[in-house]
């Protein structure tokens, strides 16, 4: 890694997914904990994957909407960052807002839901972090009743893009979806935070990462090609783009070691 260059967020301290708890399965990808050890503050790059979360960090309930480029947020060391992922579109109900007015932006949870402020106080009263998890994800299962589940639509165009096949491209999509190029532009910012090509542009991207992080391809030419990416040149512009690295570079972090890998 050079000098400067951010570390994947991933690979920095300790990261840790799991399953969200079975009555929140509908509404979350997955829950997850992140710690920086003590010690001088690491450049961090949270990098786009056309995500939600809502975050427990600094005695507060935040929700990281979707990203552009990388997030370079400051992680306070030893205090662990708790959080969970909403699955594709569900943001939009449980917020009640396009995720286009929160692109780019932490925002306090309070700014949208009366019930944060409860939840956030007894979060806050929790002693570990395995008791902070229990009780974000309780107060979210009492919650999730009086939510819509996501629109099934947004799911199957998340997917559709990230399958990466030349017939799973953006008129493929809206042919099956049953509607036009603006319907799909507008409930992609709606769902998401930007249109179905920025999507497309971050799927590929997430894509080049899981094949480095699988170890599947020699090269960085037959890992453009896999990913779906028309030449190396175009890998580089792509990934400097929504990273701020080289693909070089993120290869080198996500093959070396794995004491910072994320356990499932």
């Amino acid at each position: 890694m050079r000098p400067g260059d951010p570390v994947l967020a991933k690979r920095a301290g300790l990261y840790r997914e799991g399953r969200p708890a079975p009555a929140l399965a509908p509404h979350l990808l997955c829950r997850w904990v992140h710690v920086i050890p003590q010690g001088p503050a690491l450049p961090v790059a949270v990098v786009p994957d056309g995500c939600v979360d809502l975050l427990w960090v600094g005695d507060r309930l935040v929700v990281a909407g979707p990203d552009l480029t990388a997030a370079h947020p400051v992680l306070p060391p030893g205090d662990p960052v708790l959080a969970v992922r909403f699955r594709p579109g569900a943001a939009l109900r449980w917020l009640g807002l396009p995720m286009s007015e929160i692109t780019g932006r932490q925002v306090d949870l309070q700014e949208f839901r009366p019930w944060a402020r409860e939840l956030a106080n007894r979060i806050g009263e929790a002693r570990t972090t395995a008791e902070r998890m229990a009780r974000l994800e309780a107060g979210l299962a009492r919650i999730a009743p009086e939510i819509g589940l996501p629109a099934p639509e947004m799911a199957l165009a998340f997917r559709w893009l990230g399958q990466g096949a030349e017939e799973a491209g953006l008129a493929a999509l809206r042919d099956r979806l049953g509607i036009s190029e603006r319907s799909l532009r507008r409930r992609c910012h709606e769902a998401f935070g930007y249109g179905p090509k920025t999507l497309d542009r971050i799927q590929r991207f997430q894509r080049f990462l899981r094949l480095v992080a699988a170890g599947e391809e020699p090269g960085l030419s037959a890992l453009a090609a896999a990913a779906g990416y028309s030449d190396q040149a175009h890998l580089t512009r792509e990934t400097r783009r929504l990273s701020g690295l080289t693909p070089a570079a993120i290869v080198g972090q996500l093959t070396a070691g794995t004491e910072n890998r994320a356990a499932a």
